[in-house]
């Protein structure tokens, strides 16, 4: 499965202005909660994902930041994209503020799905020059583009 087949444009915000991680993870919950199919609220998901935030970090370093979790009651896993041109504090190995956010949720039993999603995430991420050709983008819909782009070069 393609990252691209887990977003929609609902669920992408390429000029979010956030103060802290907290603030980027009510964010990015907001953006999860929104056109997946689901009835699942934004405050229940940024509980899943604060739980998993305290933890470890999922600030993975080169200003990316992975934020996930598992939630009952999910049928299939959905993905949020957050641009944040600014960055933000997110705790990160590298220490370097995010400037991109990909946050993924699975249903509740389905480890192996988010798993690969998640290492499909980091790969696809590991170019800086894709994270580049992101954080450059001023829409959902061209940043959904670069995704699409990214996943046919590299035949994932």
């Amino acid at each position: 499965m393609r990252l691209s087949e887990l977003l929609d444009q609902t669920r992408v915000d390429t000029m979010l202005s956030v103060s802290d991680k907290d603030a980027a993870l009510h964010a990015v919950a907001t953006l999860l909660s929104r056109g997946a199919g689901h009835a699942i609220d934004a405050s229940s998901i940024l509980r899943v994902l604060r739980a998993r935030e305290a933890q470890q970090s999922t600030g993975v370093g080169d200003e990316v930041a992975i934020p996930h979790g598992r939630v009952s009651g999910l049928t299939r896993l959905v993905a949020a994209l957050a641009i944040v041109p600014e960055g933000v504090d997110f705790d990160s190995i590298d220490r370097r503020p995010v400037r991109i956010l990909i946050a993924i949720l699975a249903p509740e039993g389905n480890a192996g799905d988010h798993l690969r999603a998640l290492a499909r995430v980091a790969k696809l991420l590991r170019d800086a020059r894709v994270r580049q050709r992101l954080v450059e983008s001023t829409t959902p819909a061209g940043a959904l583009q670069v995704i699409v782009d990214e996943e046919t070069a590299l035949g994932a």
